[in-house]
């Protein structure tokens, strides 16, 4: 993928990890629309804000709809309850599950026939190594996370003979806002987007990004 041809559209780019992606996409010669459920807090400079509710599907087609000349799409909006499933209530399980795993599959179902018929591109999953360490306590997050991971191997084969490239990230703790609580170990956001669109060029299937990641898809035949 040519970054000088292309047209992105970022989910969450406002803060974090989509903002990094929106910023290192303009400085490598993209268009992008940087979204956000509130647009007004878009503050990139180059960038073309756009209202984006992941878990509103109707925001998702009529961004769209807006977005005609997309050949990128970054699912990258999150949250994290850090709840337990035992312990959440099923609005915050259905919150997480709609935000990492029907949101996005929505976005690639609306984006997907607009960036075939552009002559094809790419798709971008922001997992996390919790797709694959199921650890408790974070229980809601690690289900939509495994789900959204799960679609992510689903979709790469249904789009690639549309021409459409999908690549899943998986990386552990970042430092952005989400992981203010944790004291040290994070890696720079910015080496990561780094890591990933060079990826993403390439049409690779899966960025792991960090040894824990390594350690845990290694790990998945592993008795719990």
């Amino acid at each position: 993928m040519d970054f000088t041809k292309t047209v992105a559209v970022v989910t969450g780019a406002n803060r974090g990890l989509g903002r990094q992606f929106a910023e290192q996409l303009i400085s490598r010669g993209a268009k992008v629309y940087a979204t956000a459920r509130r647009p007004e807090t878009v503050d990139i400079e180059g960038a073309i804000p756009l209202r984006l509710d992941i878990t509103d599907h109707a925001s998702i087609e009529a961004a769209a709809e807006v977005a005609a000349d997309a050949t990128l799409l970054i699912n990258n909006a999150g949250i994290s309850s850090e709840t337990s499933v035992l312990d959440a209530d099923f609005d915050t399980i259905r919150l997480e599950l709609e935000t990492h795993y029907v949101g996005p599959l929505a976005a690639i179902r609306a984006f997907a026939p607009i960036i075939e018929r552009n002559g094809g591109g790419a798709v971008l999953n922001v997992a996390s190594v919790l797709s694959w360490l199921h650890a408790p306590g974070n229980g809601a997050y690690v289900v939509a996370k495994a789900a959204e991971w799960a679609m992510t191997n689903l979709v790469r084969q249904e789009l690639a003979p549309k021409g459409i490239t999908v690549t899943g990230l998986h990386v552990g703790y970042m430092d952005t806002d989400m992981a203010a609580h944790v004291p040290s170990g994070k890696a720079d956001p910015a080496e990561v987007v780094r890591t990933t669109l060079d990826a993403v060029a390439k049409g690779e299937a899966e960025v792991i990004y960090d040894e824990l990641s390594r350690k845990a898809k290694a790990n998945l035949s592993a008795a719990l």
